[in-house]
């Protein structure tokens, strides 16, 4: 397990910052399950998601950049969380997959071109002695405004993104799962978004940039 509990340049587990949000956020709980809800919670709901924090650049995907700048998009979300579980000895890796995204607006739709991300990132905790996954991905005042879901993360299973809207029509497909990672592979995931968003995107972090994903 030492691999998945070490600090690495951008699971910063061991940044002032990261462990004093963990100790805030977990307070009085002991048990490693109850510790890891806590810590979902912060990530899926206290850094909102934004789709145009997409960056190439290694600096911000830090934990420590992204639990400051006060929002992400999933890969961000998950370093972040997956930094926080292992500042406080929990065992933590990061996965990524190709996802579809049935309620992707026309309009991005066609700037990107397609209605499928290439890089998406969420986290497996050991908890119970066997892996869970959890996506902390979309924070819950965005689902009740479009609509869907809320993951909820009980720690007892695997909590990803649903297949389906609150009125039942298609929401997230997952198409390929790329397996699991200690540290971020950063070339991976830039190979494939630059694609998309060019080899030059910076994260947004201008107030006036906030304009979610739906």
């Amino acid at each position: 397990m030492d691999e998945y509990l070490k600090a690495t340049e951008t699971i910063e587990s061991d940044h002032p910052s990261i462990r004093a949000k963990a100790k805030e956020l977990i307070g009085d709980v002991t048990s490693r399950r109850a510790k890891v809800l806590r810590l979902f919670e912060f990530v899926r709901d206290g850094i909102p998601y934004n789709l145009f924090m997409i960056s190439m650049h290694p600096d911000e995907f830090r934990a420590s950049f992204v639990l400051e700048a006060g929002k992400g998009y999933c890969v961000q979300k998950a370093v972040l969380l997956c930094a926080l579980a292992r500042s406080v000895g929990i065992p933590s890796r990061l996965a990524l997959a190709r996802i579809r995204n049935h309620r992707i607006p026309p309009s991005l739709q066609a700037r990107l071109g397609r209605n499928e991300f290439p890089g998406h990132g969420y986290n497996q905790f050991i908890l119970e002695g066997q892996w869970v996954s959890a996506a902390a991905t979309f924070d819950k005042a965005l689902c009740e405004q479009i609509r869907v879901p809320v993951v909820e993360f009980t720690g007892l299973k695997d909590a990803m993104l649903p297949a389906q809207t609150l009125d039942g029509k298609p929401y997230i497909e997952y198409i390929e799962h790329f397996g699991y990672f200690s540290d971020l592979p950063l070339e991976f995931i830039t190979e494939r978004t630059s694609k998309i968003w060019g080899w030059d995107k910076r994260a947004w972090k201008r107030p006036e940039d906030d304009t979610g994903f739906p």
